[in-house]
């Protein structure tokens, strides 16, 4: 496991200046990807510091060099099943910009495993169909095909900042 972790976060490292590429991850049956230049690295499964009040996909935070980082079970949040978390379970630190400011935020999303590092054309990625679900349209970037695979490009900005930050500030808001 660590050492698909570390092959991994090697391409991320070596690939680092291209803007067209994407890791793909694994969400149960689905493979899922992000814009590679968001990825701050991967790390495998531990427990994290539970926040009252907070959504139910909100794990909690951890400690990440002395700096606090929410993470974010993507599974509980686009309305998967449950998993126990196990030696494949990875923590993939994103980076995103709020829309709004321009602030950079750091959130970690836990995955079920990473897959690959991709290299995409983003003028070839497939719209989106319009779907009622919990995993909005306007989170989705595209979708990617891979020889036989299909890949679900996140826009991770919208996630993020209008998405999960957004619920969390309002579920934190103590009404008086």
């Amino acid at each position: 496991m660590s050492e698909n972790i570390e092959s991994v976060q090697e391409q991320i490292n070596q690939q680092s200046d291209a803007d067209n590429q994407i890791l793909s991850f694994l969400l149960g049956d689905e493979q899922y990807g992000v814009d590679i230049l968001r990825v701050q690295e991967i790390k495998g499964w531990e427990r994290t510091t539970e926040i009252p009040n907070s959504p139910d996909y909100v794990m909690g935070v951890i400690n990440l060099r002395g700096a606090v980082v929410p993470v974010i079970d993507l599974r509980v949040r686009f309305g998967l099943d449950k998993i126990t978390y196990d030696e494949s379970t990875v923590v993939i630190i994103l980076r995103a910009a709020d829309e709004q400011t321009g602030i950079q935020k750091i959130i970690g999303i836990v995955v079920d495993g990473v897959s690959d590092v991709h290299t995409i054309d983003l003028n070839t990625l497939q719209i989106s169909p319009e779907i009622s679900g919990n995993i909005h349209t306007e989170y989705v970037r595209g979708l990617a095909t891979f020889e036989d695979k299909m890949v679900i490009v996140l826009h991770i900005d919208q996630l993020v900042s209008n998405g999960i930050l957004k619920e969390i500030k309002k579920s934190l808001i103590i009404d008086e």
